[in-house]
């Protein structure tokens, strides 16, 4: 019998059902614990692939994210959250979902199972070879972002994975693989747990570490962000009020005028 991928292998608990409240969300808060130092075993994994990312990124690359179910949600979620974060266009992180955007919010069936119908969605953003691609799948076999993924080697676009399973078909066709291992999930196969909690993780440390040395972080100060709220406002204020020592009404009539932090910033200074 062929061995069970971690990501399928029984979990440590059983009789869940029987389990009260505590013991459920303390057994789960037990597995959850794990993830952080199987994230960090990756880390020289992550450092390669944003190594090579950032130099993309200086040419004016891209950087795509592709994947099923949660693994193509949370790939989403990363993307939707670089231009208020970092300022960029939302053309620069992009993230594609097997199902298309209907499968957000609601499950399609069999769309993950389509192995063409992955870069041909990715052709509709005119992919090209300055571009990365991020194929995010827990089980490391899903068939829409596998083949992405090799077709998108054809055309000399950086490939890269994250996925919680070791020596997968979808890491193999990696250029840059990146292996979270969390072990089982706490309800056996459940990968919206454990290592959807990990692949967030990832996703965080990619954009973050690649926008920082892209130069949209100051100090410790997202000096790009959008103004796209009040509690970004009175973020952008106590900026400025740190930054240039100027006082808070002030630091509003600055954001008001040059509606940027950096644009403030250098304004200010000149």
């Amino acid at each position: 019998m062929t061995k069970k991928p971690l990501t399928e292998s029984d979990s440590h608990y059983d009789h869940l059902e029987q389990m009260t409240v505590n013991e459920l969300l303390k057994n789960i808060n037990t597995e959850d614990q794990k993830v952080a130092s199987a994230v960090e075993k990756s880390i020289p994994q992550v450092e390669t692939l944003v190594s090579q990312l950032i130099l993309r990124m200086e040419r004016g690359g891209r950087l795509f994210y592709i994947g099923a179910g949660t693994s193509g949600r949370l790939g989403i979620v990363d993307a939707s959250e670089c231009p208020p974060t970092f300022g960029v266009n939302d053309d620069v992180v992009i993230g594609l979902i097997a199902g298309g955007d209907k499968a957000i919010r609601k499950a399609v069936e069999f769309a993950e199972d389509d192995t063409k119908q992955g870069y041909k969605d990715l052709e509709e953003y005119n992919i090209g070879k300055n571009d990365a691609l991020i194929g995010i799948a827990a089980s490391g076999r899903t068939p829409y972002v596998i083949g992405a993924i090799k077709e998108a080697r054809k055309y000399q676009i950086l490939t890269s994975c994250i996925t919680c399973n070791e020596n997968t078909t979808l890491a193999q066709e990696c250029e840059y693989p990146i292996e979270v291992l969390v072990g089982p999930e706490f309800v056996t196969g459940s990968t919206r747990m454990k290592a959807g909690t990990a692949q967030k993780l990832v996703l965080n440390m990619i954009t973050t570490s690649a926008m920082i040395k892209l130069g949209h972080v100051a100090g410790n100060k997202m000096i790009d962000m959008q103004l796209s709220n009040e509690k970004l406002v009175e973020r952008g204020v106590r900026m400025l009020v740190h930054q240039l020592g100027v006082s808070e009404s002030d630091a509003h009539q600055l954001l008001e005028t040059h509606g940027s932090v950096r644009v403030a910033i250098k304004s200010h200074q000149k």
